[in-house]
């Protein structure tokens, strides 16, 4: 690029500053986009261009989001940090003090990978929306930011693009959505289609080419007529339609199974007025105009959505036989709607914009960082943030804003907790209702409460969706059960030491004790058993924290020492039973005491048809009955080695199995299978997809359970999980 494109894209942003912020320092500016031109001079961009160029484009865009004078000047010095030798101070003295914590922000979150680990990506999560809870104008800038490098991803390799437009798609379009910055989103959502779908990306990009006058008559039939009517009752309006977004139209596609030309809600239609009353009047006259379709109304402006989207949303269909949607909003509902808490700078002053209750959901998704774990904070941020939400009310017409699946429990802490620690039941509808109940758009509840009631119960964290209650119900245990969570807390620990065949007097060693409770990040053992009491932590996590370290010292022990029993030095898949008692789970009739394995090729749980075949060297294998390396056991030649084995089962034990499971592509499906997971409170071991020709996936999920009757609850809540068609038991 040469110089004259420097130009264009100065003068660019130049005149956006200019329209959304007349009165802009425009000196300080070009001090600023000369400061970041000059550290970024040796620096070029993917396609050979002048590295400014981007720093100038994300400025223009954060300008257009109509964002205030600190944020112009943050994008554009916002890779000084992690790209130059400028620092911190050096901004500061420049630029000032919150300057410089923006670009500082930025460069935080820049350095976030949310494609690596699993666990890595969690904890990123977290920092981007600590960040977010300080000054919302950092997470607005790195928008901007991935809105540039995603127009310009054509410059990057295959690789590349796959990993950046996954990780738009998992983290940066739902923000988008949960700041209500709807335009951003779709053109995140939609280029990054383009690379991790192109056949289906063009596809419908042909289509739309192909039918485009087609398109735009019947728009502008539909426009013209609205248009008419509203002018001729005096309703000042403009009117004007589009086609749905290409992301929205491929999701249409693979949730109905349609082909493009099969598809006919692709129009939408914008009616912006004035005022409230004059939306609630359009919407009259456009139902007067056009069929109604039952069941398709929503209204928006007397319940917001919680990122503050507001409108009256209606399908119709017209004389053509075709659905449309048509939105009514007024013109600041408008610009919230395109650009969402950015644009409570146009209409709010004050340090970071917009009021306290904007953003008091980004408070709530923070209130657990003290109980939870990163893995914890990502499954209520998947609830909290991702899903739709339900309307609800108080007797006395109050709105409060849910979860979709929530409970009365969860309404009870959303209105306080000293609501949801006195319940002792509810009220939906005027009519008594179980506390696991799911509240329905427009359900009045009443919570019952006592000052006897003798507080929450530990079973309401399993029933309650929402990431406040639980957190609430938590600090209740916290506070008042410390001796209840100690002992809760201490058997489970013990029972998940003895299940992973560690020995309970480690905990005591005098040489081993202060190493594990640093690894734990406790100071003495009862504080930890209490943390798993009221459940801030899991057993599982905490054994599995300090077994590799127990392993080594029982390992450093024992390392002169000759085996007294070989047998029992074998791997942990290989259990030693003594079948008579059936100690461990299973008998195996006619053989007094002998070594057992579950056979990995069908893993095997209470509840199932069972058969032993006796290995060379490594005892019993126990095999499912219909396992297809079980079939062959009426041949003579090894009739003689597959025995009769049963179940005698320890309460608790807990046994591996695996499923396998059917899916149709979508995004965020792996997440919703974990979610799934996690929900059903069973210890995952691994959990792992793939995507097959055809718009198809498979999932593997090796879990624990304690009997078929929980391996089949399970399964049901996975088959419950939209675009799971199909699973069966996993043979390897």
């Amino acid at each position: 690029m040469n110089m004259e494109t420097f130009e264009q894209h100065y003068t660019a942003m130049r005149q956006t500053i200019e329209k959304h912020m007349p009165n802009a320092d425009m000196a300080l500016i070009d001090q600023a986009v000369e400061y970041a031109n000059v550290k970024h001079q040796f620096q070029k961009r993917k396609d050979g261009s002048p590295y400014i160029i981007h720093p100038l484009a994300v400025a223009e865009i954060v300008a257009e989001m109509g964002l205030d004078m600190d944020a112009i000047l943050g994008a554009l010095l916002h890779d000084c940090i992690e790209d130059t030798d400028a620092s911190h101070e050096d901004i500061e003295k420049l630029f000032g003090t919150t300057v410089a914590e923006l670009v500082e922000g930025v460069t935080k979150l820049t350095r976030a990978n949310f494609s690596t680990s699993e666990q890595a990506q969690m904890e990123n999560l977290r920092k981007m929306f600590m960040a977010m809870s300080k000054d919302i104008r950092v997470v607005l800038i790195k928008i901007a930011d991935r809105l540039h490098n995603m127009r310009t991803m054509q410059y990057q390799t295959p690789e590349k693009q796959t990993k950046k437009c996954r990780e738009t798609m998992d983290v940066y379009a739902p923000l988008a959505h949960r700041l209500g910055m709807q335009k951003i989103k779709w053109e995140l959502e939609d280029t990054a289609l383009r690379y991790l779908a192109p056949a289906e990306y063009n596809e419908i990009t042909s289509y739309l080419l192909a039918h485009k006058d087609q398109d735009e008559s019947f728009m502008r039939t539909i426009q013209e007529k609205i248009t008419q009517r509203l002018t001729a009752m005096g309703i000042q309006n403009t009117t004007y339609g589009r086609i749905k977004h290409v992301y929205s139209i491929y999701r249409k596609m693979q949730s109905q199974g349609k082909t493009m030309g099969e598809l006919y809600d692709i129009y939408a239609f914008r009616v912006i007025v004035n005022s409230i009353p004059d939306c609630y009047n359009v919407l009259g006259h456009v139902h007067d105009l056009f069929n109604l379709v039952p069941g398709r109304f929503k209204d928006y402006i007397s319940t917001p959505k919680p990122n503050m989207y507001q409108s009256l949303h209606t399908t119709v269909i017209g004389s053509q036989g075709i659905p449309f949607e048509v939105q009514i909003r007024t013109w600041q509902m408008h610009e919230t709607a395109e650009y969402g808490v950015a644009a409570h700078w146009k209409y709010k002053q004050g340090s970071g914009g917009g009021t306290e209750k904007d953003f008091e959901w980004v408070r709530r998704l923070l209130e657990s960082q003290q109980d939870s774990d990163a893995e914890e904070f990502v499954q209520s941020l998947k609830i909290d943030m991702f899903d739709d939400e339900v309307f609800v009310y108080t007797p006395k017409g109050r709105i409060v804003s849910l979860p979709a699946g929530s409970t009365p429990i969860d309404f009870a802490y959303a209105i306080h907790s000293g609501v949801g620690n006195a319940m002792i039941g509810a009220k939906i509808n005027n009519r008594i209702a179980n506390i696991d109940t799911k509240l329905k758009n427009g359900d009045i509840v009443e919570i019952l409460t006592s000052k006897s009631a003798k507080g929450p119960s530990r079973d309401w964290l399993n029933i309650c969706m929402s990431n406040q209650a639980r957190t609430k119900i938590k600090q209740w245990f916290k506070k008042e059960k410390r001796e209840e969570n100690i002992v809760h807390g201490r058997a489970s620990f013990e029972s998940e030491m003895k299940r992973s065949s560690l020995p309970l007097s480690a905990l005591s060693d005098p040489e081993l004790e202060p190493q594990l409770l640093r690894k734990l990040s406790f100071d003495n053992w009862d504080d930890m058993y209490a943390a798993i009491g009221y459940g801030g932590l899991t057993a599982t996590k905490a054994v599995g924290r300090i077994r590799d370290d127990i392993a080594k010292a029982i390992k450093a022990q024992t390392a002169e020492k000759i085996p007294q029993n070989p047998l029992r030095m074998k791997p942990d898949s290989e259990l030693v039973l003594r079948n008579r008692h059936g100690v461990n789970g299973v008998i195996v009739e006619d053989i007094d005491s002998c070594m057992i394995k579950f056979a990995k090729c069908c893993t095997p749980v209470p509840g199932d048809p069972i058969v032993g075949f006796i290995t060379k060297g490594f005892g019993v294998s126990i095999h499912r009955a219909d396992c297809p390396n079980a079939q062959n056991r009426e041949d003579p030649r090894q009739a003689a080695r597959w025995v009769r084995v049963r179940w005698s089962v320890e309460e608790d034990q807990p046994f591996d199995t695996t499923l396998e499971l059917d899916c149709i592509t979508r995004d965020g499906l792996l997440l919703d299978v974990a979610t799934v997971m996690s929900t059903a409170r069973v210890r995952v071991k691994e959990l792992n997809g793939k995507d097959l020709p055809g718009g198809r996936s498979t999932f593997t999920v090796r879990f624990e359970v304690k009997n078929v009757a929980e391996l089949e609850s399970v399964r049901k809540k996975l088959l419950n999980i939209r675009d799971v068609i199909g699973s069966r038991r996993g043979q390897n």
